[in-house]
């Protein structure tokens, strides 16, 4: 800002009346704050080792379309979305289940190729199975394809929210791994007292395989 010079002396002795100077105000625009970026929300932090599939999931549609439902999740992470009537239709379920794990290989098979049956006919199985088993998991979660188990869960090896007192004779979807803690990730559309998905330790989903397979 200019500041206002003092009159000089001289111009005090001529007989003119000088109105007095007014200096209008002078409006100093305060300086603006700096904007402050919305406070990021916290990254999600993928937990060490772990190896995860996005799928659609959803609850098996009838208490024998467990195969269908599986089926279905697995086909989901592939972009491929059919109903569970239709691919019930497809794998020849019927009301007591879908009969193989070959028939789930098939309609996966079909839709995106990749897909083979493995047998685990020992129970419990031999150390190249379970071995077999984890290469599997492993190189399918990595290429994208999730595995669908077929699985027998007696009384006292269940996974969480199983009927205890049942033999459960199950189709679910392993879509995710961790090779730190050797965990599996489980999509189950039986949806047991609300546990849809899940981790189990390998060594478990190992031990109730046996005697079906699963398709990878």
């Amino acid at each position: 800002m200019s500041r206002t010079r003092p009159l000089a002396a001289a111009a005090i002795a001529v007989a003119l009346v000088v109105p007095p100077l007014v200096l209008a105000p002078v409006s100093v625009a305060e300086p603006r704050p700096a904007p402050v970026a919305p406070s990021a929300k916290p990254a999600t932090v993928t937990p060490a080792g772990e190896h995860v599939l996005q799928v659609d999931y959803q609850v098996q549609e009838t208490g024998y379309w467990c195969g269908p439902a599986a089926t279905r999740i697995a086909l989901s992470a592939r972009g491929v979305y059919r109903s569970q009537a239709s691919l019930a239709a497809e794998l020849g379920t019927h009301t007591g289940g879908t009969d193989w794990i070959g028939q789930v290989t098939r309609v996966l098979g079909g839709y995106v190729g990749w897909y083979e049956t493995k047998e685990m006919p020992n129970d419990p199985p031999t150390q190249a199975q379970k071995d077999l088993l984890w290469r599997d998991i492993v190189l399918d979660i990595d290429n994208g394809y999730p595995i669908v188990a077929n699985i027998v869960a007696p009384p006292g090896n269940q996974p969480p929210g199983y009927p205890p007192g049942q033999t459960i004779y199950h189709y679910f979807t392993v879509i995710g791994y961790n090779d730190v803690n050797r965990t599996v990730l489980i999509a189950d559309p039986a949806s047991f007292s609300g546990n849809q998905i899940y981790w189990l330790t390998f060594d478990q989903l190992a031990s109730l395989i046996p005697p079906k397979g699963y398709s990878a």
